[in-house]
């Protein structure tokens, strides 16, 4: 490091200095920010960074992207932008047994039609770390982004360009190419990493993940730089040009582009070899130095991966294999009840802290009162029929190395004072009363909105992710608000009327701790831009029971608007309090038949609550209509029927809908296709392809495929056997093609 004037000094000897004055400084200011433990004083730090700001103003083009000199201490951002991720960044599937692997692979050879014949896997390791997306083009690496929700990420690029393992440039690559992997840390750099955080009083990490987590997402990137990261490459998503004809293949010339792939990946030829690969990786998981949760298969040929596709969050390609849960025993101090969004009762197991796999725990789930008398949900008894008491010695387990449960009590250390646990019979919150109906296994709040946790709990899911998914909104800040005196959020409504009622407020927002002008500014932003909505998010958003986001898509795509959904709800719903009747007299006549030995007439109770209800044609064909969705049954729509009759939440309901702008419309995925926006229907025995391939295959060209012909279908392909649905097409006049018929059609769409 020199005084020479900058603008005497040849450019690769200010490249040198540059880069000590970088790292120098970086270190510096990751030991004031991060560490608290300041290695220079103030004058130096700013005599040096001036020096550095003088050297990037005579040399611009060699001035870093995440330069000092543009930051303020270590966090000039609010936090990182989002990133769109051109192919979703899925989840996987689990298997925790040889059966689940088995029938993985069972599943997959029935979608395909192979019965029989040679089907390859590929088996690697499932790194537990942070999923991470590169983003090359022509080579150059322009982009890297955490999987976020899986179709938006976090912009980490300055981060991710300060691991080793990740290239910069690439050669002979396609020219669009986004490589996917994990980021992780080994555990010999983890303990390192930990004894540097203690001895310097800073936070140290619970196992290696977290750290690799925390280090990545770091807003100053001098602190990622410091922090030993690297990056397994496994996968990729966009490309503009193929890899390869097989994932192995792929991966294969990933590793000849300059990235590290696992040694440990493996071709399997079916359920045996793979379960033997587990094996195997699992008897070298203690001594590899990094973190593995299970095995992933993956469908070696990538023409079959397409085949295959994908469910709503995963691919029918590919499993994780997860190891059997870790143990540790504790003593159970506590059993909380929690009240869920539906009035679930749920109790949780408060700890003795105990570490689990590398993780500490101090709660763990209890599932219900079944679970903790000692009895499964049928009624059979589970470890061996002991309870669960406070003061017990427990066992607890990590299912999947995720959740924390208890699987077992210690009878010979159980205090002599332990009673059993009464479960209660009325909410803890709300004081109403909690009713377990027959046949369920949880026992729920009738209190609906008037019970705070239920109401706090619903509005925690409108705003999460998959629903409105309000930037600055988040779980904190809606419990904050619904106890507050002034802004109360005590309905989804009421926070699009959040920014008015604040201009009336004697106490603005942005005078409140943890608020300011910028952040409030965000808030109003960010709401506003909620107003226009999918109907799919919305639908998802209410929270009703049994209404996931699968199910609120099905919904979308059969209605097409929320007032064609709400009306037909409306108009069946006297059918919906013959079908719950008949439900009722279905389970009494089974009572009365068992009680009789005799055989119970199930149809014939059921037929009897029907007709005496009196049902209108209106009510009936509304009712047909809301279970004639695809992927909707009588449970989900009663479920929909009760949140809409019941005045309390239908009014707030309509008052959401009032303050929204737009409900968007379910948008088909292929508007050019023949079949696009039309019903089919499938029936009989398909030879060339599995029902639910086709099934799969007409979705992704934008047509609905229904259960049931009605005069609504518009095409019915019939196979092999079609018997009443195909005389009932021909009675409406609707179109009905062969399986060869159906493939012709559909050939180049």
């Amino acid at each position: 490091m020199t005084d020479k004037d900058p603008k005497k000094m040849p450019r690769d000897e200010a490249f040198a200095e540059l880069e000590e004055l970088h790292n120098t400084l970086s270190a510096a200011n990751n030991a004031y920010h991060a560490q608290d433990e300041p290695i220079m004083s103030d004058a130096d730090f700013d005599r040096l960074r001036r020096r550095l700001a003088a050297l990037e103003n005579q040399f611009p083009s060699l001035k870093e992207e995440n330069s000092l000199t543009a930051r303020v201490g270590a966090t000039a951002s609010d936090g990182f932008g989002k990133v769109p991720h051109a192919v979703r960044m899925l989840s996987l599937g689990n298997a925790f047994t040889d059966d689940d692997v088995s029938e993985f692979d069972k599943s997959v050879r029935k979608f395909l039609g192979l019965e029989t014949g040679a089907l390859a896997f590929t088996a690697e390791p499932k790194i537990d770390g942070l999923s991470l997306s590169l983003r090359y083009e022509f080579g150059k690496l322009v982009q890297a982004a955490t999987r976020g929700d899986g179709a938006v990420g976090e912009n980490v690029t300055a981060n991710a360009r300060t691991i080793h393992d990740v290239p910069q440039l690439l050669d002979d690559a396609p020219d669009i190419l986004e490589v996917r992997g994990e980021v992780y840390m080994s555990h010999a750099d983890f303990e390192a990493l930990n004894a540097r955080q203690s001895k310097a009083g800073a936070k140290t990490f619970a196992n290696p993940r977290n750290a690799a987590a925390g280090s990545l997402r770091q807003l100053d990137v001098s602190v990622t730089k410091s922090r030993p990261l690297k990056f397994f490459a496994y996968a990729w998503g966009e490309v503009s040009a193929p890899l390869a004809d097989t994932q192995s293949g792929a991966i294969a010339r990933l590793k000849t582009l300059g990235f590290q792939t696992n040694p440990l990946t493996q071709i399997c030829t079916g359920p045996s070899d793979m379960i033997a690969h587990y094996r195997d990786i699992e008897s070298q998981r203690a001594t590899l130095g990094y973190d593995i949760d299970g095995v992933v298969y993956k469908v070696d040929e990538l023409a079959l991966q397409a085949r295959l596709g994908f469910r709503s969050t995963t691919p029918r390609w590919a499993i994780a294999h997860k190891f059997p849960a870790e143990l540790a025993w504790t003593t159970l101090d506590a059993i909380d009840i929690q009240v869920g969004r539906t009035g679930a009762l749920s109790p949780v197991a408060r700890l003795s802290p105990v570490t689990v796999g590398g993780v500490v725990v101090s709660n763990a789930t209890l599932h219900n009162e079944d679970y903790i008398a000692g009895r499964g949900n049928k009624g059979d008894d589970i470890r061996g029929g002991k309870d669960i008491r406070v003061g017990d010695w427990v066992q607890i387990y990590r299912a999947g190395d995720v959740i924390p449960k208890v699987a077992d009590v210690d009878l010979t250390k159980r205090p002599v004072e332990a009673t059993p646990f009464d479960f209660p019979t009325t909410c803890p919150k709300c004081g109403s009363d909690a009713v377990r109906e027959e046949g369920d296994v949880v026992r729920r709040c009738t209190g609906g909105l008037i019970c705070p946790a239920q109401a706090v709990e619903k509005l925690k899911h409108f705003v999460s992710r998959a629903a409105f998914d309000i930037d600055g909104l988040g779980a904190k800040q809606v419990e904050a608000f619904y106890n507050d005196d002034q802004l109360a959020i005590k309905e989804p409504a009421d926070i699009f009327t959040l920014q008015a009622r604040d201009l009336d407020s004697f106490t603005k927002l942005a005078n409140r701790d943890g608020w300011g002008d910028t952040s409030v500014k965000k808030l109003w932003q960010a709401i506003d831009e909620k107003r226009e909505i999918s109907l799919a998010r919305l639908i998802f958003a209410l929270g009703i029971r049994h209404v996931g986001e699968v199910t609120a898509q099905d919904l979308a795509r059969h209605y097409g608007t929320w007032e064609v959904l709400a009306e037909n709800v409306k108009l069946g719903r006297p059918a919906a309090i013959a079908h719950r009747a008949a439900d009722e007299a279905e389970a009494d006549e089974r009572f009365i038949a068992d009680r009789d030995g005799r055989r119970p007439r199930v149809s014939e109770a059921r037929k009897l609550a029907i007709a005496n209800a009196g049902l209108s044609r209106t009510a009936t064909k509304a009712w047909a209509f809301l279970i004639d969705a695809d992927g909707i049954g009588a449970t989900v729509a009663l479920s929909f029927s009760d949140a809409l009759s019941n005045a309390e939440e239908s009014k707030a309901i309509e008052a959401l809908i009032q303050q929204l702008d737009t409900i968007i419309a379910p948008q088909t995925q292929a508007s050019n296709s023949p079949v696009a926006g039309k019903t089919v229907v499938f029936t009989g025995t398909l030879e060339k392809m599995t029902r639910a391939e086709a099934k799969a295959r007409a979705e992704s060209l934008g047509a609905k495929v229904s259960g049931s012909v009605s005069a609504k279908t518009d095409l019915l392909i019939a196979g092999l056997g079609a018997g009443s649905k195909a005389k009932k097409a021909a009675d409406f006049g609707i179109e009905t093609l062969s399986e060869d018929g159906w493939l012709a059609l559909t050939k180049d769409a």
